[in-house]
């Protein structure tokens, strides 16, 4: 039992870890995620976050920052110790495996397209 509750704590923990990584490969400060939400996750509580003083956004905040980092709102979900049971995350298994890779948009069409291929040429 003592297993589970520290597994969950690390994934909570990891979470603000996570979301910093993202920011940082995007490029963007704190106050451009503010901007880019339309202030509706100012740059004060996104800090307390990623330094994990806030360990369980609301699912609000954490689909609002799925949208401004192209990422999946499930995984986030998941991730602050959500239960999140999708039927889309069910049926796009390699779109969730690649998810921790922060491709970039045109990176996820090249990697798609790429699968198409391989997939024809059976």
């Amino acid at each position: 039992m003592n297993n589970t509750i520290e597994r969950k704590t690390e994934l909570k923990a990891s979470l603000g870890q996570y979301l910093a990584s993202i920011r940082e490969d995007r490029g963007m400060k704190l106050r451009e995620v503010e901007t880019a939400t339309k202030r509706e996750v100012s740059n004060a509580y996104l800090s307390q976050i990623e330094n994990g003083k806030i360990k369980k956004p609301s699912p609000n905040v954490l689909h609002v920052l799925a949208q401004v980092y192209r990422i999946n709102y499930e995984q986030l979900m998941q991730m602050a110790g959500y239960a999140v049971t999708s039927k889309t995350s069910a049926h796009k298994p390699a779109r969730n495996s690649f998810t921790e890779l922060n491709l970039s948009p045109e990176e996820d069409v090249k990697l798609l397209e790429y699968l198409r291929f391989l997939r024809s040429s059976k």
